[in-house]
């Protein structure tokens, strides 16, 4: 299967600053990646590489379109959201539709049109006068009406209420997403969006320290509620974390024996936060 997106051995720095180093993934159709990080560890500037934003060391492949020297061609059928607050406050919603059409051959204004119509937003409303959730709704409104066959989502919904975001999800799957096409989305808060992805990459101080789908993550961890009794056999293990609250303590394995650990205790599979928050006490122990 040939990949609308492949990263190739990218490195980049700011001065003596190494932000990515060796990096290493690629994206298929019909793939929703999630990039995730803490703060600071290199997701913007690995997305700005993708997009042709700055410049970098190794291969990246966009569609087949090299994202520096071939730009113009590739964003014909790239998408992207970065922050909700990045349209100017004095434009009206109908300006940005002229605007989008104007610019971008692929853009079909009466979609647009369509999904604005589900919303509360008025065609006369300046941009100022939106509150943040009606803002996203709006960039959304705009990037599902290009029909692009790669979508970028850098923090889409940072600083939204827990509803908002989970209606910019939904209206993503719903209006966008299908097999042909793939969504590429940061974050540092996994648990919102862990239920709509196909795979992850993980990523610490500029490496990918791992990159699977979540159905091998699935088969590759799981979480112990260790009996008290088991606790010396079960650290012997090496769990990549513990966790010890009111009395239960809970660990987290990579690749271990699942007839071993039941005899710890009670086995379950770990949400995709949890395996964050193991892979990256691992790589910082």
């Amino acid at each position: 299967m040939s990949s609308l997106i492949s990263v190739n051995n990218v490195s980049k720095s700011f001065g003596n600053k190494q932000v990515l180093s060796s990096v290493n993934f690629s994206v298929n159709a019909g793939q929703i990646v999630g990039l995730v990080g803490p703060n600071g560890a290199g997701k913007t500037t690995c997305l700005q590489a993708i997009l042709g934003l700055t410049d970098f060391d190794g291969d990246i492949s966009v569609l087949g379109h090299h994202p520096r020297k071939d730009r113009v061609n590739m964003l014909n059928d790239v998408a992207y959201i970065a922050d909700v607050a990045i349209l100017p406050k004095w434009l009206k919603v109908s300006q940005a539709l002229s605007y989008m059409q104007d610019i971008h051959k692929n853009f079909n204004l009466e979609k647009a049109q369509e999904f604005l119509a589900k919303t509360n937003i008025s065609l006369t409303d300046k941009v100022k006068a939106l509150s943040k959730g009606m803002v996203a709704q709006l960039h959304l409104a705009l990037i599902l009406a290009i029909d692009a066959k790669v979508l970028i989502l850098d923090e889409p919904t940072l600083g939204l209420d827990i509803l908002t975001r989970r209606q910019f999800y939904n209206h993503l799957l719903e209006d966008f997403y299908n097999e042909d096409k793939c969504i590429v989305v940061t974050t540092h808060q996994i648990e919102e969006i862990e239920h709509i992805l196909t795979d992850v990459a993980f990523i610490q101080d500029g490496k990918i320290v791992l990159a699977q789908s979540t159905e091998e993550i699935k088969q590759r961890f799981n979480i112990v509620a260790v009996a008290n009794e088991q606790l010396p056999q079960a650290d012997e293990l090496n769990p990549l974390f513990k966790n010890s609250m009111m009395g239960l303590t809970t660990m987290l394995f990579d690749n271990q024996d699942k007839e071993t650990l039941q005899s710890l205790g009670q086995v379950s599979v770990p949400s995709l936060a949890d395996v964050f928050v193991g892979v990256m006490n691992k790589e910082t122990c």
